[in-house]
């Protein structure tokens, strides 16, 4: 049997990079992989399955920054594949640019991509993990949610609330059977990389990633609740 047979994962941004390699390597593992992104991009992980893994999952277009996006997505997860056991927020963007020449509308815009999204995806799907009293919630904060970076200001305030948010809901879910987790990925060979690095050189490949958030939907023990794990390769 594989590890994730019969379960049932929403990733966020799986188009590309990060969330891309989770939603192909959870399909793989056997579940049924519900996925989304911004836009309808050319190309997500159902392009990377076979024909039978690919018929138990779908793909669809959710900007995460609106909760009306948001609840239509929920409502179409429910109602093509039910409630899922393991919700992965990986959707975000980055802004490479001095604080003194942003706008407020970029700082709102990489705040509530990589945060506030983790807030309303959340939001959506616990209602059913409560009412089943477990779940497992997957957050991807960064290296930068762990320390500062010049030039990345609203990507490393993003990315500090999400560990603030990890470990404030791993509490507050402590008694209803769920865990919450965030990984701290270093360098990731992904495009997000080059925008907001340019000529940074990646220590790890999004599959390594992944495997860490295999290991927190599946063999992580139910202690292990509120953490932040470093991947920094």
């Amino acid at each position: 049997m594989d590890k994730l047979d019969g379960h049932l994962a929403v990733v966020t941004g799986a188009s590309r990079g990060i969330g891309r390699a989770i939603a192909t390597l959870f399909a793989k593992a056997g579940a049924r992989v519900a996925g989304c992104a911004r836009d309808e991009h050319p190309g997500n992980f159902l392009d990377d399955l076979t024909i039978d893994e690919r018929n138990r999952c779908l793909h669809t277009a959710c900007d995460v920054r609106s909760q009306s996006e948001v609840t239509r997505f929920r409502d179409e997860v429910d109602t093509m594949l039910g409630a899922p056991d393991i919700v992965v927020n990986n959707a975000g963007i980055v802004a490479r640019q001095s604080l003194r020449t942003m706008t407020l509308a970029t700082w709102n815009d990489v705040l509530a991509s990589n945060l506030t999204g983790v807030f309303l995806v959340t939001q959506a799907f616990l209602p059913a993990m409560q009412s089943r009293h477990s779940g497992r919630i997957i957050n991807l904060a960064s290296i930068a949610g762990r320390t500062g970076t010049a030039m990345l200001s609203a990507y490393c305030a993003a990315k500090h609330g999400v560990v603030g948010l990890t470990r404030a809901l791993g509490e507050e879910l402590r008694g209803d059977g769920i865990t919450v987790n965030a990984i701290c990925p270093g360098s990731v060979d992904t495009e997000m990389l080059k925008q907001g690095m340019p000529g940074g050189k990646p220590n790890m490949t999004a599959d390594e990633v992944a495997r860490v958030a295999l290991f927190l939907a599946t063999n992580a023990p139910p202690a292990l609740t509120g953490a932040c794990i470093d991947v920094f390769g």
